[in-house]
């Protein structure tokens, strides 16, 4: 099986490492999907939930359900060559590290605030977590 190596990494910790065979993001022109293999790209990443089907586990041991990982992306960047894809962001949380109530919360009042940066980051956690389960 093909796979390509996948690193991603925020501005305080390095979040997630290992092989997969599948990762999906959404960049600043859409949803994007990267298989090995795939031409060289250099792209800016939205804020959203990204997907890695991986091949094993990652360095973390974060391998969630069906050998999938999901994290909450918070901006950035995503580069891809040779088989090594890099998604470089400002904030990254795993699913499973996301405190579902918090989130919650944090929209409530994002709302009530009328806070759309705010509202939009923990819309993204609660969407991770929904995608994960």
């Amino acid at each position: 099986m093909a796979e390509l190596h996948v690193e991603l990494v925020a501005a305080d910790r390095k979040v997630w490492s290992g092989k997969a065979s599948l990762v999906v993001a959404r960049t600043s022109s859409g949803e994007i999907g990267i298989m090995p293999g795939h031409q060289p790209l250099l792209g800016v990443l939205a804020s959203g939930p990204v997907t890695i089907r991986t091949t094993g586990e990652g360095a973390d041991g974060a391998a969630g359900k069906n050998g999938t990982v999901i994290a909450a992306v918070h901006g950035g960047f995503i580069s891809f060559t040779d088989n090594k894809l890099s998604l470089l962001t400002e904030i990254a949380e795993l699913s499973y590290e996301i405190d579902v109530e918090r989130a919650e919360r944090a929209l409530e009042n994002a709302k009530a605030e009328q806070d759309a940066a705010a509202e939009r980051r923990a819309d993204v956690r609660l969407r991770a977590v929904a995608v994960a389960h």
